[in-house]
């Protein structure tokens, strides 16, 4: 979706002001979210998007006759802020990704006898539950049955139609049938007999099949019911071949329409007294949960495949260190060709934007690519403090002059997900980007090294790599880490290495995870860093104290060394990048030839 001129917003503003005068709505809520609760939304869904021109992929719009505003957390301020400027939409600044300070804000706002609207079928169960507690001790009324969205939004999106298609062996570790006796056996222990899957990742990891109805996230819209003997997987109706569905069949899973989950629910109320329903309310919309009969035993915990995906098994973990290899190899070619065109003096202007392009052809070339695994974030000098940015052909700038130049991407390989941020020199650098540089390339480092016990809870080991840059008074707005799915969700749960997540037993650190390391540092207007690199945890032995983690680090590309000013790195930080860049040169020789196969000798030089 293009970025609406400021005008354009003001009118789609004022076309949805009418609607709620018309449906005697006093505030309108608008989530970043459809009925999946994904991060990343299919067009249809992205409401939030169409109607402020934010194109964050978290926020949340609140419309009143008097007031609109966007809550965003500080991974998107200075994004909002030029987005959101001449639309009068405030910015209204979160203090972690997490917050909901919106629904006191709604609380306060708003007095006895008016009425807040939210689409139900896109307003998650547990923001569903805190906003109705909130709202009931104002006597304020909550109206879940409204989509003002579809009475102002003429040019809506359809519901997207890709294929669905099987993720087969030997990338498949594991049968569907085998996945669905393991979600039977958990459903047993969580005392249920059904179970209701929303979460589109947890769905195509369960069947082994993949598609395309999101960008960059190979996943299709879909619900799942469970039973003892059957599964039903409700799809848009011509999104899977005949072949496919007999072969599902045969595992046990029946195929219906997607718009029919909702009666099939219902239809729940004839089971016999004892139908017990395993939910996820973490996971599932307001709506989502109203399709099932009040008579119908709930039993709320996170769904068991979520659990299951984020514990990569030991097949998939070599698949992924191929898939790396041949990224890294991606990698190589691209900064080769980076550093060749820049030092041109004959060269037409470079452009982020052909950054992206460059990065995403070199890894198309490689076996077994899919599609990029997010958009590429490439950005010049200020570009690069702005944490989430995007280059458009409409909104970009030229490499030229001496800054550092931050490039974040990953690809989506049949065997992996792969997801990496590298931080070059482009012409000459200051002392103090190199200081900069080195104190997060510290705190990374401090964390890939780290042992810690099974268990752990993945926000404790946050501080790890903020440490550093704790010590010279500086720190970043995002969290360090975030689970990475296996040709899944770039972004996978329920694991995060952030201080902004609650350290509750689900994001226990357990072997096979694969988790990003990512520390950072903007400077508004100057310059951002970030160095990325994937890990897996592993087993570290056994002592007197309990079962000891550690990661292997999985991503393969150098780290550019002259950003770097080698007197603030200990001898055993040194020793961790020199074998660190010795590990990337035989891994990714092999795989390399001329001008590349050079570059990456020279870019991993022992320092």
């Amino acid at each position: 979706m293009d970025t609406p001129d400021p005008s354009e917003v003001i009118e789609r503003l004022a076309r949805l002001r009418a609607a709620m005068r018309q449906r005697q709505v006093d505030a309108l809520m608008v989530p970043s979210a459809d009925p999946h609760l994904s991060e990343y939304l299919p067009a249809r869904w992205q409401g939030r998007e169409w109607a402020s021109g934010f194109t964050g992929s978290v926020g949340t719009l609140i419309i009143t006759p008097e007031f609109a505003g966007v809550w965003t957390d500080a991974r998107y301020w200075t994004q909002a802020e030029q987005q959101l400027a001449g639309t009068g939409i405030q910015l209204m600044k979160l203090a972690s990704g997490a917050s909901v300070q919106y629904v006191d804000w709604l609380a306060s706002q708003l007095k006895a006898g008016q009425t807040l609207a939210v689409d139900g079928a896109v307003l998650g169960l547990a923001i569903a539950r805190l906003l109705q507690t909130a709202l009931d001790a104002k006597d304020v009324h909550l109206r879940t049955d409204l989509d003002l969205l579809e009475q102002v939004w003429l040019d809506r999106p359809a519901l997207p139609a890709a294929p669905i298609y099987e993720h087969l062996p030997p990338y498949a570790s594991k049968s569907r049938s085998g996945k669905l006796a393991d979600l039977r056996g958990a459903m047993q222990q969580a005392g249920a007999n059904c179970h209701l899957i929303s979460t589109l990742d947890d769905i195509a990891y369960l069947f082994n099949l993949r598609g395309a109805d999101v960008n960059f996230n190979p996943i299709f819209l879909s619900h799942a019911l469970i039973t003892p003997t059957r599964a039903i997987l409700f799809v848009a109706e011509g999104k899977i071949s005949a072949g496919l569905s007999a072969a599902l069949a045969d595992d046990g899973v029946d195929v219906a329409p997607y718009a029919s989950a909702a009666a099939a629910l219902a239809a729940l109320a004839a089971l016999p007294a004892d139908a017990v329903m395993l939910l996820d309310p973490r996971r599932v919309t307001h709506g989502t949960r109203q399709w099932i009969p009040a008579q119908v035993k709930v039993v709320e915990a996170i769904n068991p495949t979520t659990l299951a995906k984020s514990r990569k098994s030991e097949a998939d973990a070599a698949h992924v260190r191929a898939a790396m290899e041949q990224d890294g190899a991606a990698l190589c070619e691209f900064f080769t060709w980076l550093e060749q065109t820049l030092a041109n003096p004959d060269r037409a202007p470079l452009t982020e934007v052909e950054i992206d392009k460059q990065i995403t052809a070199a890894r198309a070339r490689r076996p077994g690519f899919i599609s990029p695994s997010f958009a590429t974030i490439a950005g010049f000098g200020p570009n690069g403090a702005i944490m989430h940015y995007r280059a458009t052909a409409a909104r970009h700038a030229v490499i030229v002059g001496d800054n550092l130049l931050l490039i974040d991407s990953g690809g989506q390989y049949l065997g992996g997900t792969t997801d990496i941020t590298r931080v070059v020199a482009v012409g000459r650098i200051s002392d103090e980007q190199r200081r900069d540089f080195t104190l997060v390339l510290k705190g990374m480092i401090a964390l890939s090294a780290a042992r810690f016990p099974r268990g752990a809870k993945s926000p404790m080991l946050d501080a790890i790599a903020r440490a550093p840059l704790w010590a010279e008074g500086m720190d970043f707005g995002h969290g360090t880490g975030h689970g990475v799915g296996y040709f899944l969700n770039v972004h996978e749960g329920p694991q995060s290495i952030s201080p902004n997540t609650m350290p509750d037993a689900h994001t226990a650190m357990e072997p096979g995870m694969i988790t990003s390391i990512e520390p950072g540092l903007y400077r508004p207007g100057r310059w951002g860093i970030r160095i990325e690199n994937l890990v897996l945890n592993r087993a570290a032995g056994q002592t007197e104290f309990g079962e000891f983690l550690d990661f292997e680090t999985l991503t393969l590309c150098p780290i550019d060394t002259r950003c770097i000013e080698p007197s603030l790195l200990r001898d055993d930080e040194k020793r961790w990048l020199n074998h660190y860049h010795a590990t990337v040169r035989e891994r990714l020789s092999p795989l390399l030839s001329g001008d590349a196969l050079a570059w990456l000798h020279t870019r991993t030089e022992i320092l």
